[in-house]
């Protein structure tokens, strides 16, 4: 007890005004409640670059990603192609059949005419579908697009000139399906001779 007389421990107002016991933990239990010291210059210049780092990781995935999206779209696009191509090319000797149906001799009247029509309309359909016939009369020899079968001496002819055309190519969507087999113009040799070279 106290001078005072009351029989109250000034310890106890001291504790009460404090909102609790002295021993009580103070804060929240397990976390480090210490301040974060202040950066430096280094650490802000570190901190910066850490962020750039991840900044272009991230661009890059996702740049990589759209890449990969696109080249599996250009993939199935090329497979439709590709299936597209198959058949038309399978189609393609029956033009070759009807043209010789066409140049027989004796393919008169009726036949003909039928002959002409099936032609057309399967020209026709080829062409709706993308098909483009390739007859390169007249234009410099195309080694890409076309096989040469002979080259011979032309007068008037520019040398690799395609001058004859054997049976005409085709091409879908830029895709060479099958190429033109034509004879090509040559210079004359040093002796002026004229002559064929046949391609074997």
């Amino acid at each position: 007890m106290t001078a005072g007389g009351n029989g109250h421990d000034d310890r106890d107002d001291d504790d009460a005004t404090d909102g609790g016991r002295a021993d009580e933990p103070r804060g929240v239990a397990g976390v480090d409640v210490q301040p974060m010291p202040a950066l430096d210059r280094e650490g802000v210049e570190a901190l910066r670059r850490e962020r750039d780092d991840l900044r272009d990781q991230l661009l890059r995935r996702r740049a990589e990603f759209e890449n990969y999206r696109k080249r599996v779209e250009r993939d199935r696009e090329l497979s439709g192609v590709d299936a597209a191509a198959a058949v038309l090319k399978a189609i393609i000797p029956t033009l070759d059949n009807l043209d010789r149906a066409l140049e027989a001799t004796g393919a008169e009247g009726t036949l003909r005419q039928g002959v002409e029509l099936t032609r057309r309309e399967l020209l026709a359909l080829l062409d709706r579908q993308g098909v483009k016939v390739e007859d390169p009369i007249g234009q410099p020899f195309d080694p890409e697009r076309q096989q040469a079968l002979s080259h011979e001496v032309v007068p008037g002819q520019r040398e690799g000139t395609v001058v004859e055309v054997f049976r005409k190519g085709y091409s879908f969507k830029d895709r060479l399906l099958r190429p033109a087999l034509v004879k090509v113009a040559k210079a004359a040799d040093d002796a002026g001779e004229r002559g064929t070279d046949a391609v074997h």
